[in-house]
Parts: C-alpha cells; structure tokens; sequence
C-alpha cells in the first residue's frame, strides 16, 4: 500500500468511523430514553425531551473536545505532561533522540516535527499527533530515551513516522473528540458520584434521586466505554501493523524495531504509562498497549505476534529468558551504542550531476522512505555546515537564516530584498540575513537548502504569531523584487507558508480532498506549463514535455501549451484545488509532474529538488533519493 492508497483508507476509515459513532449515538439514546421510561413514565414529550436532551450532550461534548485540540499535536502531548525537547539540549539521551527525528523527517520529505519527552514515564513508549505535517509532534517516553539503543529508537520513530506519513494522526486526533462525546454522560455521572457522595443523609430524598441519576447514568455511560474501545481496537490494530512494516521497510532492518518490542515484553514497566487517565484517552495512538487492554478491546496487535512478525523463529520462552536478565541487569541505551558503533555516512551527488527518473517509481516514493533515503538523510545531516546547522536551532537566527536562503545573487536585487525585509522586521533582521547569505550561503549543495529550511522549522514555530506574519509577508516580497520570480524561489516561499500557517492553525488548513482531475482540468494545466517552461530552455522541447505531463492526467482532453503571461506568479490560483484532490488523483499528478520534469531524459540535483519542493506543497512529501530505473532496463 503506497502513501496515496493510503491516504484514501484512511478516508474509509473517517467514513467507518462516522458509522460507528452514530450506532453509538443510538444505542446511548436508547438506553436513556429505558431509564426514563422506567423511572419517569412513557409521556411522549419527556421521552422526546430525553433524547434531545441525550444528543445535545454528545454533541456538545464531541465539539467541546475537537475544539480543545484545535491547536494540533502539542496539545495531546501537553496533556499527557510532555515537556518539548530543547534544541540546544546537551542531555546526551535527547540530543541522540533529535538527530534521530531530524534525520527521519529530511528521509521522509516533511518538516522537523516538534519533539516532547514524557519525563515522568518509565516504561517504553511513544506517538505522533497533529493534523498536519506542519503541527506533528513526536513524544517519546524518558523510559524509551534510557532503555533503547539508536537501532531501537530509530525504529520506534520510524514507526510514528509512517503514522504521520499515512494519514493516522489527523484521524487519530479526530477520534480523541469523537470518543469524548459518547463518553459524556459517563463523565457527569462520575462528577456527580464523586462531589456528591458526602450529601447523602444530610439533604434528604433530593440528593439521594440525584446520586441514583448519576449511578443510571455511570451504567448508560458504560454502553459508551464499550463502543468507543471497539472503535478504536477496530481502527487501530490494522494501522499499526501497516506502521510496523513500513518502519521496517524505511530502516530496512528488522533487529530495531523488534528489539524495542523485547524489550516492552521484557522490563518490569513494559509499555504501561502512569497518567492512566490520560492513557486511556490516547491508547489508539501510542506505539505500545498503554492500559493493558486485551482480546476485542486491545488497540496493538498481540506483543509476541508483532516480534515474530519481524523474526519469525522467536519464542516466548526466549522473551522469559530475556526478561530474567534485564531483572538483573536493565539495559541502557547509551551504554549500547558505544558497543554497537555507528554506519558509515553515504555520499551526496555531485551538485551538477543528472540523473533520469521514472514517474511511477517516484510516486511510490511519496511518503514511503526506504532504508537508502535514511542513509541520504545521515548523509545530508552530516554535509550540513555545522555554522548553518547551529543558525536553525537559535531563536533569534531562524528567520534571518531562511531569507537568506531566498537571497538573490545579483547585488542588485539584493539590495531590493534588503529593503523589503527591513521595512517588515527591522534593519538588525535584514543586515543578519543579508550577512549569512555572503557568508554562509556560497557553494551550499542544492540538496541541502530544503533540509536547512526543515531542520529549521520547530524553531521558527517558536517564534510571535505577528512576527510569523511579518516573516512570511517578508518572504514574498523578496521573491517579487526583481518581478522575475524563478520556479524554486516561489515555491520555497510558498512552502514555508503553507508549514506556517497550518502550523498556526492547523485545524482549519486540514484537508481530506475528494476532487477529480476532471474538475481542476486548467489547474492541471498551468502546472504543467509553468514546470514545462521552467525545465526546457527550447520552446518546442517545453511543448513536448507539457503533452507528455498532461496525457498522463487528462488523456482524451486537449488542453495547448500556454506559457501564462504572469509566469510563475499563475501558481497561485492553483494550489489550493489541486491540493484537495482525491488522494489517487494526486498520485496521478505526481507521475504527470515528474514526467514533465524528465522528459528530455536529464534531470539536475536542482530539478529534483524543485519536484520535491511542488510535492510538499501539495502535501506528498518526497524522500531525499529519488527512484531511477533499475540497470538494464
């Protein structure tokens, strides 16, 4: 199952989700309305007045909760007391964690997604939240951090990492508010059981009706617990299979990944977490059972069956065996990697060098990192001046590092961008960006600039909302100064909006597009043109290229090459429709692109880097290693 695929199950499973809810909904609404019966009498109007009465709390409860999460994946995190991991941390366990997450992220194509630790949790486990890409948020256990090795971490991050690839979080936060509502009256009736207990006996006859409502409404409420754990066992245990086996494909070794899964089924604190409550509420989304729930109820796969599902010979007596000798020695993460050692970093292409691509490979790559894409991303992290590196993770030099990526080399238009940022944030910002693009910037490996600009991201969401504001209305003006915007430009630009502001508010950028090619024919179409254009420098070669980009779309249309007048700037009435395309639809658009891209059979580092960027606008983020035809064919 490929990311698109995926992406369109996890709408099926929006769809089940809704069917779910409602039969809850109904058998909560029945039971009410018995209670009354029972208690109140059958007159039509109160039993009517019940079940409005029934709905509207669900309903408020559902939007109360949906509404609490609006801020994306560090609320969850917050919630279960995570505490964000500082970028200058020097505790050596969270500096490895970091590198870990940084390196995932550049693989898979998306940006740095903020990082929490849950200090005060012992046992081995972790999730991703958010809504988008661009408001992810990874939490990891302190039990996690001091117990795995980087092998086992690795794992277990390439794990929320498929969860964030594949759609998981956006419907997993959904769920929490879903769930929340049906467990409404369960929670009054709890409240009132607990403030009211201690009036019995002293209030008369009133009371004790009140506390017999409560205790009606604990035993309706548990009609609410038992479908809301149905839903999320339903939706979950298949997920996180699929998330294992993508983790495993992405770090191509199965000993991490398992390894971590021993050690869960090994240690004493296992994979519980104390804030049991809070647990409860996001079991769906942890990497390991975080309650203990079982059989129809249990939101994880069996233990042992995810670790023969990695190693098919292992045994629970070895699992035993294990568990004996951690009781007497528990293991440190640390203290294994000095013994294990570390890969060796792989290459980066020389900065001139082509290479010929294949549209369809390379849509499979979309969110789908293989065990090469980590070994690119270590590469790229570790080909990252350590200066540049040292600028994204500092408060004050975030901003000023990413103008200057958008820096012009004509002193000209330089000096036009100058003045653009200095009238939004000031001389001190302007003359800081100006400085690091002459200092800092010459010779940077194109491969490297869209890295930079995600390593540099859970520093900028840090940053005043006005000041965000002002950076972005910066960035624009700068690639406007000349009024010859290059295709790369732009679209850094616009990729750094579009991470901003669903950053800012992601509940209200997320999308579950539905549309067909058929309805976004001219956006197709300018797309195409202005990727065309850009990449053949001959008129009729931009032509054939076009043709060859839309036949993969629109076969029976015959839509002519029209360079848009504006040039570039004609991309901006497109993203928005093409973005809210139907997931295979947008499979389809990236095959048509990179077919674009590569039809005079050479594309450079700074074409591959120029699809990467148009695919995470679009929300189909690529790997750093683009797929090539196999030898021979």
């Amino acid at each position: 199952m490929n990311f698109f695929e995926s992406q369109a199950a996890a709408r099926r499973s929006s769809t089940r989700l809704v069917v779910l809810f409602a039969l809850a909904v109904l058998g909560i609404v029945l039971a009410v309305d018995l209670a009354v019966a029972v208690f109140v009498g059958t007159a039509p109007g109160v039993l009517a007045f019940a079940t409005v009465a029934t709905l509207a709390v669900i309903g408020l409860g559902s939007l109360f909760r949906i509404a609490s999460l609006g801020s994306g994946g560090e609320r969850v995190a917050q919630q279960l007391g995570g505490v964000p991991v500082p970028e200058d941390t020097r505790d050596l366990n969270l500096r490895r964690l970091l590198n870990v997450v940084e390196e995932i992220a550049i693989a898979s194509g998306v940006p740095v997604p903020k990082v929490y630790v849950l200090e005060h949790e012992a046992g081995i486990n972790a999730f991703a939240a958010g809504y988008t890409t661009s408001d992810a948020v990874v939490a990891v256990t302190r039990g996690a951090l001091e117990r795995l090795n980087r092998d086992e971490l690795q794992g277990v991050i390439a794990h929320e990492f498929s969860h964030i690839l594949n759609g998981d979080m956006r419907l997993n936060i959904r769920l929490i508010g879903v769930l929340f509502g049906i467990m409404m009256i369960s929670i009054i009736g709890r409240k009132v059981l607990i403030h009211g207990r201690f009036a019995v006996g002293r209030r008369g006859s009133g009371v004790a009706a009140v506390m017999v409502a409560a205790l009606v409404a604990m035993v309706i409420g548990s009609i609410g617990l038992f479908f809301g754990r149905m839903i999320k066992a339903g939706v979950s245990r298949s997920r996180e299979r699929l998330a294992d086996a993508s983790a495993v494909q992405f770090t191509r070794q199965t000993a991490g990944l398992a390894g971590a899964l021993k050690k869960i089924g090994g240690l004493q604190d296992g994979s519980r977490l104390a804030a049991r409550g809070e647990a409860e509420e996001v079991s769906h989304m942890l990497f390991g059972d975080g309650i203990g729930l079982s059989g129809m109820f249990a939101t994880h796969p069996p233990l042992l069956e995810r670790i023969q599902a990695l190693e098919p010979g292992f045994r629970a007596d070895q699992l035993e065996g294990l568990s004996q000798q951690w009781m007497a020695a528990p293991p440190n993460g640390l203290e294994e990697d000095v013994r294990m050692g570390f890969a060796p970093h792989a290459p980066l292409p020389v900065a001139g060098s082509e290479q010929t691509l294949v549209p369809e490979q390379v849509a499979d790559q979309v969110a789908h990192p293989d065990a090469d894409d980590y070994l690119q991303a270590d590469a790229i992290v570790s080909a990252m001046p350590e200066p540049l590196h040292d600028l994204a993770r500092q408060r004050d030099s975030v901003v000023p590092l990413l103008l200057a990526l958008l820096m012009d080399e004509r002193e000209t238009v330089a000096s036009k961008q100058f003045h653009e940022v200095a009238a939004r944030l000031g001389r001190v910002v302007a003359e800081r960006a100006r400085h690091i693009h002459h200092t800092q910037m010459p010779g940077l490996h194109p491969m490297l600039r869209l890295p930079l600009a995600s390593m540099a991201f859970p520093v900028l969401r840090l940053r005043p909302r006005p000041e965000l504001d002002n950076f972005l209305d910066a960035a624009n003006a700068m690639i406007y100064a000349d009024g010859e915007v290059s295709l790369f430009e732009y679209c850094l630009a616009r990729l750094l909006t579009v991470q901003v502001r669903e950053s800012l508010d992601p509940a209200r950028y997320v999308r579950m597009g539905r549309r067909k090619p058929q309805s976004v024919r001219r956006e197709f179409a300018t797309l195409l043109a202005v990727v065309a254009h850009a990449g053949h420098a001959d008129e009729a070669e931009a032509r054939r290229a076009y043709n060859a980009g839309l036949n993969r779309v629109l076969q029976r249309d015959h839509l002519p090459y029209m360079p848009p007048a504006g040039g570039v700037t004609a991309l901006d009435e497109v993203w928005e429709p093409l973005d809210t395309l139907d997931p295979l639809a947008k499979q389809v658009l990236v095959e048509a692109i990179t077919e674009a891209v590569g039809h005079d059979g050479r594309v450079s580092v700074a074409e591959a880097e120029l699809l990467r960027t148009i695919c995470g606008v679009l929300h189909c983020p690529l790997p750093p290693m683009l797929a090539q035809p196999a030898a021979g064919t």
